[in-house]
């Protein structure tokens, strides 16, 4: 038989199993669902286990529950959730083409962040703007950040005694006769053609220029779509408020440009020249070769993009049109899901992720952090890990104060932002792009008219 003391002590535990249970009983639910961008590999599943146990084991009033589906996968489950009235309470880190891929599903963040008094101060102001949506509200706060930037080799520069691009947005182009000009297109497509060189030694701007035998060009747009490209030129979609299709005036002059760039100046890589052994081969990495001279491109190309480069290169700002810069961004941020039951501990939620523990994620997905006053560290933290990483690089001295100083010009609307029929859509205007970009002599505006006019068809098929 057992004694009174045991059973007295089995009574206890009883009761502090009841009051665990009740407690947890009483906590509010938020689910958390990782998958939409990074967060499913194995390393960084285990670190986010552990912040969700270091929320929960930091309060009592919620439960925070983390939800991993890979992303091969995360799309169509995360559909399936919300359509079955069974989505969760937050969702991210996620870009701009994710969100988008959910039009309606988010949460107008203003009236909580009013009502908590939340302090945005710790963000550029242009940041903040980029995550309000027109009609929708503000459906995010910023997070991670991956700035684009233009990237010069400045071995192919002094090989052609050619002066560098300013180092800082607002700073005018010394050019090589000592003449002041705008950092802008127009001056980028001067520099460019005299980057752009032939078997010969001939540069894009004499008439002896070989076109058909080039070996190092003068700029190109890395990694990137139609939309991407043509943000250059400023924001804009091919889809109005009204959701029609359209060509924005400013993206047909991109295209345009871009057209001329490829076919008839020759300072960028056509499809036929993409593919070729000078640029990579077809692995689309053009600055890698040390045959380009200048790039935009974003923050996460940074390491594995130049692994191969043996030269020196830095960042520098990207030209302004018509006296207006876009440096077009990537970002990643969470949002909550307007379905959701609990959307003050959502919030709750979400102002520990992106504030106590922002650091610790930005780190975690590699994005630089929006909060200004953590950049500083991050800079740092990249210094050292790209230099025991790719040490030929003076990681240190490079300008990264035009990697900064482009947060000031996101693209808003941004160039993923959504559009009916999302897959469709994208895959149409990547025919367009395959087809002038493969073709000289193609039409770009009966392209750009036929593309518009094949969207509205897929818009109207998607209503």
């Amino acid at each position: 038989m057992r004694s009174t003391k045991q059973i007295t002590l089995c009574a206890l535990l009883l009761l502090v199993l009841a009051v665990g249970l009740a407690q947890a009983q009483d906590r509010v639910r938020v689910r958390w669902y990782v998958g939409l961008g990074a967060g499913t590999d194995a390393p960084l599943v285990a670190a986010q286990e552990e912040i969700v146990a270091d929320f929960n084991a930091s309060q009592d009033s919620i439960e925070l529950v983390l939800e991993i589906v890979d992303n091969a996968q995360a799309y169509d489950v995360l559909s399936t959730q919300i359509a079955a009235g069974n989505a969760p309470d937050i969702v991210g880190p996620m870009g701009i083409r994710g969100r988008a891929s959910f039009p309606g599903a988010w949460l107008d963040l203003t009236s909580l962040i009013e009502a908590n008094d939340y302090d945005l101060s710790d963000f550029d102001p242009a940041l903040i703007d980029f995550y309000r949506v027109e009609g929708e509200g503000q459906l995010g706060i910023p997070f991670a950040v991956f700035p684009s930037f233009l990237m010069y080799n400045i071995d192919l520069f002094d090989e052609g005694g050619i002066p560098y691009p300013p180092s800082a947005y607002g700073e005018m182009y010394t050019d090589w006769e000592g003449n002041e000009h705008e950092w802008n297109i127009d001056t980028l497509s001067e520099v460019a053609k005299l980057l752009s060189v032939d078997i010969n030694g001939n540069d894009a701007s004499m008439d002896e220029f070989d076109t058909g035998n080039i070996v190092q060009f003068g700029y190109g747009s890395q990694f990137t779509d139609v939309r991407g490209r043509a943000t250059l030129f400023g924001s804009a979609n091919f889809v109005d408020a009204e959701g029609n299709a359209v060509i924005p005036d400013v993206w047909r002059e991109a295209e345009h440009w871009y057209h001329n760039a490829m076919w008839e100046d020759y300072f960028m890589p056509n499809a036929v020249y993409s593919g070729s052994e000078i640029m990579g081969g077809g692995s689309a990495n053009w600055f890698d070769t040390g045959n380009m001279g200048m790039i935009t491109i974003h923050l996460w190309f940074l390491g594995w993009g130049t692994a191969n480069l043996d030269a020196a290169w830095d960042f520098a700002p990207v030209p302004s049109h018509n006296g207006v810069t876009t440096a077009k961004l990537h970002a990643d941020t969470f949002g909550v899901m307007n379905s959701s039951d609990n959307p003050e501990a959502a919030f709750e939620v979400l102002t520990y992720l992106l504030g106590e523990r922002a650091a610790d994620l930005t780190s975690l997905y590699g994005g630089m952090p929006a909060r200004l006053s953590l950049q500083g560290d991050f800079i740092e933290r990249t210094v050292a890990a790209q230099s025991e990483a790719y040490p030929n690089i003076d990681w240190a001295n490079l300008n990264w104060d035009a990697v900064l100083a482009g947060l000031q010009y996101p693209d808003n609307p941004n160039h993923e932002e959504g559009m009916p029929s999302f897959l469709e859509a994208s895959a149409r205007y990547g025919e367009y792009g395959q087809l002038v970009d493969n073709n000289g002599d193609e039409d770009v505006d009966a392209a750009l008219d036929a593309l518009r006019d094949d969207l509205q068809a897929i818009f109207d098929a998607d209503m």
